[in-house]
């Protein structure tokens, strides 16, 4: 039998792949979860046992969170992005890391075929495929819900008439969980004008009181919550997430332009990559002079997109991640913000980079390190040029 490593989740589209690829197709499935966090151990228990159940060779979880944060999370905090000012590549990210490690494993046990469950109009398509010619070129590559241009409907019926036994009306919605965020789709998503219904966001909310939260920075990394001190990152994020998702912050809908050239709609849950992006950015606002922040914001731009285009392995992407990380040398102290049901209000920060420094004057009151003079001759030179222009192209009269 021809051995395929096929990209496993759980879900509605995987669980068709596994058993369209075993027992219409004859391959030998060696089904991979690429665990990128937020998955408890009795969600990852109960997605190994539906798989096993489908009749596949072999099952493989591999846990590639703490790379996931150290090689593309972590810059993407440096870099303060969010896709549309909205969206923090929940989903876009950990796929590129999915893909890589995915077809590292492909080579390790000899399969000559890997697949995947992305259909013909996303973006994931194309961030698989990408990583897959460029890591593993010689391999074939093997899209059945793309190929057959299947519906959600009609996959759930072909694992209907198979005897699958799962939640068909929760597989109504496609939902992707991962330490960065869970992307939500269902029928809502494609139109332009419905928003989601509670049931189907994954984090109920059930904290209605206000309530502080202190994030600490070191470096432009998450270091501590609420003065509690984490040695690993990761569970910095996770444990902002466990304190700040039941307000029902981070629920959103992206809109944005997809790879192949369409509008694309997805909701998102993302509670703390939201509070960690926005909490660092008002800390580089008070660190960073203005051409930090400046040539910071262009360079963050570009990264989002070309990552979330799939173009990873672009060795430009090492050249600007060299750029953000050394941005962050002075990046560190704590901010508090105010969390409330929905929404956060940012309230300070304290840091003894802190560039709002008293003892430099109080920006609207009083000025200590320059006379009333220094600020008229000032003035003068920098509207030079300007003035220059308008006495020479007087209109004529």
């Amino acid at each position: 039998m021809k051995k395929v490593v096929l990209a496993y989740s759980g879900g509605l589209d995987t669980t068709f792949c596994a058993l369209y690829l075993s027992k219409d197709l004859g391959y030998e499935v060696h089904a991979v979860l690429i665990n990128t966090g937020g998955f408890s151990k009795d969600e990852l228990l109960d997605t190994e046992k539906r798989a096993n159940s489908l009749g596949i060779a072999s099952f493989t979880i591999l846990d590639v969170t703490s790379i996931y944060y150290n090689e593309v999370i972590k810059y993407l905090v440096f870099g303060n992005v969010l896709k549309n000012q909205t969206y923090p590549l929940s989903v876009s990210a950990e796929r590129i890391l999915q893909a890589k490690t995915l077809a590292e494993h492909a080579k390790n046990i000899g399969a000559k075929c890997i697949a995947h469950g992305s259909t013909g109009a996303g973006n994931d398509q194309v961030r698989f495929d990408m990583i897959f010619q460029t890591i593993i070129p010689d391999i074939e590559i093997i899209t059945p819900i793309r190929d057959l241009k299947l519906s959600r409907e009609a996959e759930i019926e072909y694992l209907k008439t198979h005897g699958v036994h799962m939640n068909f009306e929760k597989a109504a919605y496609s939902i992707n969980k991962g330490i960065w965020g869970t992307s939500v789709g269902g029928k809502e998503t494609l139109t332009s004008s419905q928003s989601l219904p509670e049931e189907a966001w994954p984090t109920p909310v059930s904290k209605t009181e206000k309530e502080e939260i202190t994030l600490g920075y070191e470096h432009g990394e998450l270091k501590s919550v609420n003065g509690e001190a984490f040695k690993n990152p990761v569970d910095a994020i996770l444990k902002v997430n466990e304190i700040v998702a039941p307000f029902g912050i981070g629920r959103d809908i992206h809109v944005g332009d997809t790879i192949i050239g369409i509008k694309g709609r997805v909701g998102f849950e993302a509670a703390a990559p939201l509070l960690i992006i926005k909490a660092h950015q008002l800390l580089e606002k008070h660190t960073l002079t203005k051409w930090q922040i400046y040539w910071k914001n262009q360079i963050s731009e570009f990264y989002g997109n070309h990552l979330h285009e799939g173009h990873y392995l672009d060795p430009v992407m090492r050249n600007l991640e060299a750029f953000l990380a050394d941005s962050q040398k002075f990046v560190s102290g704590t901010v508090t913000a105010c969390l409330l049901p929905y929404r956060f209000q940012l309230i300070g920060i304290a840091s003894k980079h802190d560039l709002m420094a008293s003892k430099f004057g109080s920006y609207g009151e009083m000025n200590k390190g320059y006379t009333a003079d220094d600020v008229k001759g000032f003035t003068i030179i920098l509207g030079n040029q300007t003035a220059i222009f308008h006495q020479v192209n007087q209109p004529e009269s």
